[in-house]
């Protein structure tokens, strides 16, 4: 272990296992946020989160307005959706996401008076964001405001906010914790948004701690950030947030690792931070949810970043959901002649993808071009047993056993070897000196349990 102390918390900043891969992150963090113009047209899958699709609540021909709910989260588990633009329902049609489901999805296509983008990012930039009247809103208010402005997670889960958020007698919060860690290499819209507009982060953790009745929030950041942690200091400053500066090691952002970082905890196999009284989120999240509670704004926009070597321009955007890929990627002039493969998401845990008409969703969180001299061309060879897949997980697992259950269809093998503990890091994959694709045969595995256990 590292001897890396934390000043002023229980945790060392730390965590066992883990890699320190390049973070790639040069090519872009400098690169102030950026924003893209009103589409022509957008396709907005009707499920953008874990849990359940949303109910369409728009038919072909219709005429919506900027911000008008399209979609209605039913569910507990699920989201509504909103429209990012003026315009008529061109038709519900069905797509395919880059993580391969295929969705059904409304298209609508650009019409009357827009709302201008650059107004939209200049109010979540603007330094008047409140922090001191957060208390003049009831804490079940801004859990309904947060399930109605079909806000989810933006750190890359998408998992519905307002779960998170709603009052649950037996399983108390004590910790609000906001990660800004973007551990993931290349990707850099966290850090450009702890930049940029801290100020509506900070005011959205202040909303959401009290939403959640914590007793303490905490903006947790690793150390090769230092710009942001200055920005959210001086953001923070005269209010009960702390700043957690932490080592810089991925996957750090993980929510169990970070916890364990932090605050020295351990949360139970197939446990919830709410089991050890933690709500996690992500300052993308709160930066919304301040948007939502204060400007009555849903879930329209959001900044991704686009980077790597295959890519003409790295660039941060503030993009509508529901643009393609192919938009995005033209806004940053392209891909280079050696570019190889396109990621949604980063490198660790992304998917690759060649459909540029693919829309972005409330989860994607950045496109990734790498070139082919970034691209291991070596093939697969035999396990040797090293047990270096062991060393690096995070989770304390044995990945070859996930696996090799996996390839020879043992769906008990890979249950009683905890296969859904994985949350699918890369950290095996990426040490494997056998090239063997771990993470794509562990998450074959999962769908033989989920079938296994149906039957």
């Amino acid at each position: 272990m590292s001897l890396f102390r934390l000043k002023g918390f229980p945790g060392t900043g730390n965590f066992r296992h883990g890699i320190h891969p390049p973070d790639n992150k040069a090519l872009s963090e400098e690169s102030k946020v950026e924003v893209m113009e009103v589409p022509e047209s957008v396709t907005l899958p009707l499920l953008q989160h874990l849990g359940v699709p949303c109910k369409p609540l728009v038919k072909p021909g219709q005429t919506v307005r900027y911000g008008e709910m399209i979609g209605l989260g039913e569910a507990f588990v699920s989201a509504s959706l909103h429209s990012p633009i003026a315009g008529k329902v061109k038709r519900v049609n069905m797509v395919t996401l880059p993580n391969g489901k295929h969705l059904p999805a409304i298209t609508i296509h650009a019409d009357g008076d827009q709302i201008p983008p650059q107004r939209l990012w200049d109010e979540m930039r603007s330094k008047d964001w409140p922090r001191d009247c957060i208390s003049i809103y009831d804490p079940l208010t801004i859990v309904k405001i947060i399930h109605d402005s079909g806000i989810v997670g933006l750190g890359g889960a998408a998992f519905p906010t307002h779960v998170k958020v709603t009052p649950n007698d037996t399983r108390m919060i004590d910790t609000l914790m906001i990660n800004g860690c973007e551990c993931e290499p290349y990707l850099t819209c966290d850090y450009r948004l702890m930049r940029e507009a801290a100020r509506a982060i900070v005011t959205g953790a202040l909303l959401t701690g009290r939403a959640v009745s914590a007793r303490e929030i905490v903006i947790c950041v690793e150390d090769n950030k230092p710009e942001a942690v200055k920005k959210l200091t001086e953001a923070t400053e005269q209010t009960v947030i702390k700043i957690a500066v932490l080592k810089t090691k991925y996957p750090q952002g993980s929510e169990k690792q970070l916890i364990k970082s932090v605050l020295g905890l351990e949360i139970p196999l197939g446990g919830l931070p709410s089991d050890v009284g933690v709500a996690m989120s992500n300052v993308g999240t709160m930066a919304t949810v301040a948007r939502g509670v204060i400007k009555e704004a849903p879930l329209t926009h959001r900044v991704i970043s686009v980077s790597g070597r295959g890519i003409k321009t790295p660039k941060n955007i503030f993009v509508p959901i529901g643009i393609s890929m192919g938009e995005v990627i033209d806004f940053c002039g392209g891909i280079t002649r050696n570019a190889a493969r396109i990621i949604a998401g980063g490198p660790m845990m992304g998917f690759s993808f060649s459909d540029l008409s693919a829309p972005v969703t409330k989860g994607t969180s950045g496109l990734t071009v790498l070139t082919h001299d970034e691209i291991s061309d070596e093939k697969e060879t035999p396990c040797i047993r090293c047990g270096r897949c062991v060393d690096a997980c995070p989770m304390n697992l044995i990945p070859t056993r996930l696996a090799l259950a996996a390839r020879y269809n043992s769906p008990s093998i890979a249950s009683q070897y905890h296969i859904h503990a994985c949350f699918e890091c890369g950290c095996c994959s990426y040490v494997c000196p056998s090239k063997i694709n771990l993470v794509q045969l562990i998450r074959t595995g999962k769908t033989l349990v989920a079938a296994w256990a149906n039957r």
